[in-house]
């Protein structure tokens, strides 16, 4: 059997497993992560010219030249009518390994992932800064799709994406959508997000949102009427307004505190987690979120720098869709969805979430499950 079949072939039989993740690599078998848990899929491991032919298979000549350069190499490949994958290249122990993300071909909708009604309102904002945050593979990327979509369906306007890389791919239906991947449209996410600025965008998707002087185009975007929408590999709300501030010289720390009390208008933080008693043949987790939404109090604290206070004020935010990790999780517990085992693992605040478990904060999760759906899937 050819090489390259055979990469297409794990890749077929990682989807046809639910699984999200491919490891490869050389004196091991091929492992595939499955609702969050590694395994390997056959008992043989790979040889080092194996493991190597498997991974150039899936890269052109431009690819190959920037890893044997580099040691390693960022890219995407795609199977006509089966998924499109994240590729990560890199050295180990002097042998070539490779990541893979699979990548769902389907653009995922708010029916199919059940997210919150507080989600569709900021996806219909006119302007602001929404932002996703997690850690790797906890369906940032879903849930942004997810908000590209339903504007894209709903409403004419120019949507511009700046990603790394491209993970689904949008059709124009009702807007008009243009999507840049680093490394082959634009050198730079800053790069990309200057040029932004002069093409005429509605909302501009940012795919990480890492260094200073994009974080601070993404904010001035925000501010100048653009809905912009971007990532960060935080956890929580309060965690995700100081990276931000932190990344700036204390000189300018005000200056920032002041533009994202006024640009921020919503942070939802993710985390994904292994089901109670998942079905057969069913998505194996289910997703804890943090919601912020900037109200005026909460704009005040970002203002004043006040961002340890930021958490109290979504614990009473019910109302207004807001509820924390801690809540997310000890509703999910009290549903039967995850364990509490599971939750504790999940929670940076685990004395709080034993407290709403046992009684204290019942009444404001049985408010915030009516209104914000609890137990999110994701499309991976």
């Amino acid at each position: 059997m050819a090489m390259e079949l055979m990469i297409e072939d794990l890749m077929e039989q990682l989807i046809e497993m639910g699984g999200s993740d491919m490891h490869i690599q050389s004196g091991a078998p091929v492992y595939f992560r499955i609702s969050g848990k590694l395994q390997p899929i056959h008992e043989d491991p790979l040889t080092p010219h194996e493991c190597q032919k498997l991974i150039f298979s899936m890269l052109n000549n431009t690819q190959r030249k920037e890893l044997e350069q580099n040691w390693e190499l960022d890219c995407s490949y795609g199977v006509k009518g089966l998924a499109r994958f994240r590729v990560n290249v890199y050295k180990e122990r002097g042998y070539y390994a490779a990541c893979l993300r699979a990548l769902s071909s389907k653009i995922p909708n708010f029916d199919q992932l059940n997210l919150p009604d507080i989600v569709r309102e900021m996806s219909e904002r006119p302007r602001g800064l929404v932002l996703v945050t997690g850690p790797t593979g906890s369906g940032k990327t879903t849930t942004l799709a997810a908000m590209v979509d339903l504007i894209n369906r709903t409403r004419p306007e120019h949507i511009l994406t700046v990603e790394d890389p491209i993970e689904y791919v949008f059709p124009n239906i009702k807007s008009l959508v243009h999507q840049r991947q680093k490394g082959e449209d634009t050198k730079s996410f800053a790069n990309a997000l200057k040029a932004a600025l002069r093409e005429d965008p509605d909302v501009i998707l940012v795919g990480e949102m890492r260094d200073l002087e994009t974080i601070s185009l993404a904010i001035s975007a925000a501010e100048t009427g653009h809905l912009v929408m971007g990532t960060l590999h935080t956890s929580s709300a309060a965690s995700t307004i100081n990276r931000i501030i932190d990344v700036f010289p204390p000189e300018q720390q005000q200056q920032i505190n002041a533009q994202l009390s006024n640009s921020l208008i919503a942070v939802f933080s993710q985390t994904l987690i292994p089901k109670k008693n998942p079905k057969p043949g069913e998505f194996g987790r289910v997703m804890g979120q943090e919601i912020m939404i900037v109200t005026p109090a909460i704009a005040n604290l970002i203002r004043e720098g006040k961002i340890a206070q930021i958490y109290s004020a979504i614990q009473t935010g019910s109302k207004m869709g807001m509820q924390t990790m801690e809540q997310s999780l000890a509703h999910l517990v009290k549903t039967g969805q995850i364990t509490f085992e599971a939750a504790v693992s999940k929670s940076s605040k685990p004395e709080e979430m034993q407290r709403i478990l046992a009684g204290a904060g019942s009444a404001a999760i049985g408010n915030m499950g009516a209104k914000v759906a609890p137990g999110t899937k994701v499309a991976r």
